[in-house]
């Protein structure tokens, strides 16, 4: 219905305005909420592309985190045709070269602790009237397939001679790891080695057995593997102990599908927390059910010392203590930065580039072979002005940045541990 604005007094003039203006504050808060109602599902759509992009890379892309200077040099890629064919003749005039005159680099040095064989060749037919002037050696690297054999332990009985007091005695057996079994200690330990190191499951060697038609049941060589591994306990206990005693450790924590005897074809998700000791090269894997903090606690439950994590929540407990000091890991922050050169490849970029002179003072250090007391020099010398600089460029950055954006979530992944990154 149209209204006669005309013939309206000014108090309904004052009414109506009052009118609109109360409708059009209404759709102003409509059209916001829409408007942040869409930039919310951008973000979410941007978050989502970004877990795409980082799945398909996971599954199918190059798994090294590499990262080019792009201040360094880069090549021309507009050539001119004509050059790309000079550049086409020249390289195959170059191969053809080289195929001619390739010299041969040189057979591989044989190891010297090597058994030898030796296999004398004399020339073919009469040699009587001939003499001897010298020989050549042609060394060849064998392989004899390793084989089964039987260790028949014959032990003799001796009787005294006095018939009214006879004793007997025997030789004693060697001491062997399954007691009253039939493998030795080095078929043993080869089942172990093979599991293990060579990652050659207990059905793949039963197969071994059976081309060589030695019929052990698979639950018999499961035993074996169960008992061997029992008896290298005190190993193990020393390597924890051992592990517990240094004063520099490095701890992580994978994941390991487990088979589960009470499902049949199933497995559930275990984990590795693996213990890694920088100064004496020590390893230790502890495997837990759980990837709860709890699962450390046998080993760093009285530690002291320098701790060296990722950001996992679950050792932070264990930094917090008086005597212990928390290093955070910069190869972790360095990955969240690179995973954001495709959200935000300026800063990214930037970041990555104060990162790899961190990293070039580390291996300035290694290779001139410092002491730890000149490393340490170095690093307050080199590297820390750069850990400031980049810490404050940080600071400014988060507050510039979306903070569910890649990049916002790599920035604060390093601020939020940024003492423990400085502490190295």
């Amino acid at each position: 219905m149209e209204i006669d604005l005309e013939n309206l007094s000014k108090e309904q003039l004052l009414a109506l305005i009052k009118k609109q203006s109360k409708t059009i504050s209404k759709q102003d808060k409509v059209n916001t909420k829409l408007e942040q109602k869409t930039s919310k599902l951008e973000q979410e759509k941007q978050e989502l592309q970004r877990l795409v992009d980082l799945l398909r890379r996971m599954q199918f892309g190059q798994k090294r985190e590499r990262f080019e200077d792009p201040n360094q040099t880069e090549l021309p890629l507009d050539v001119q045709q004509a050059v790309l064919e000079e550049q086409e003749e020249v390289i195959k005039q170059e191969i053809t070269y080289s195929r001619q005159n390739k010299k041969h680099p040189g057979r591989a040095k044989l190891p010297d602790h090597l058994p030898v064989e030796e296999i004398e060749i004399y020339p073919e037919g009469d040699l009587s009237d001939k003499i001897c002037i010298g020989k050549e050696t042609t060394d060849v690297l064998d392989y004899v397939p390793g084989y089964f054999k039987i260790k028949r332990y014959i032990r003799y009985k001796y009787a005294t001679k006095d018939k009214d007091n006879t004793q007997i005695s025997i030789g004693l057996l060697p001491e062997r790891i399954i007691d009253k079994g039939i493998p030795s200690e080095g078929l043993l330990s080869t089942i172990l080695v093979d599991k293990y190191v060579d990652h050659l499951p207990l059905h793949r060697q039963k197969q071994r057995f059976s081309r060589e038609n030695i019929d052990i049941a698979s639950s018999t060589i499961d035993g074996w593997a169960a008992q061997s591994m029992d008896t290298l306990k005190p190993l193990y206990e020393k390597l924890v102990m051992d592990i517990k005693n240094e004063g520099y450790l490095q701890v992580d924590e994978t994941t390991i599908k487990v088979l589960d005897e009470k499902k049949k074809d199933k497995s559930h998700l275990g984990y590795y927390w693996v213990y890694h000791a920088p100064i004496s090269k020590l390893v230790m894997f502890n495997y837990s059910p759980t990837r709860s903090g709890s699962a450390a606690l046998p080993v760093l439950e009285n530690f002291k010392g320098y701790l060296q994590t990722d950001g996992y929540s679950g050792y932070k407990a264990y930094g917090a203590k008086s005597d212990v000091t928390h290093l955070g890991c910069w190869a972790h922050a360095r990955r969240e930065f690179e995973r954001a050169l495709d959200n935000d490849k300026t800063r990214a970029q930037h970041v990555l580039v104060e990162i790899q002179k961190i990293y070039a003072v580390e291996r300035k250090a290694k290779e001139q072979n410092l002491t730890p007391q000149e490393t340490k020099e170095l690093r307050l010398k080199e590297s820390l002005p750069i850990i400031n600089e980049l810490g404050k460029y940080m600071f400014i950055q988060m507050k510039l940045t979306l903070p569910k954006s890649q990049i916002g979530k790599a920035f604060a992944y390093s601020q939020t541990r940024w003492d423990n990154l400085s502490a190295y």
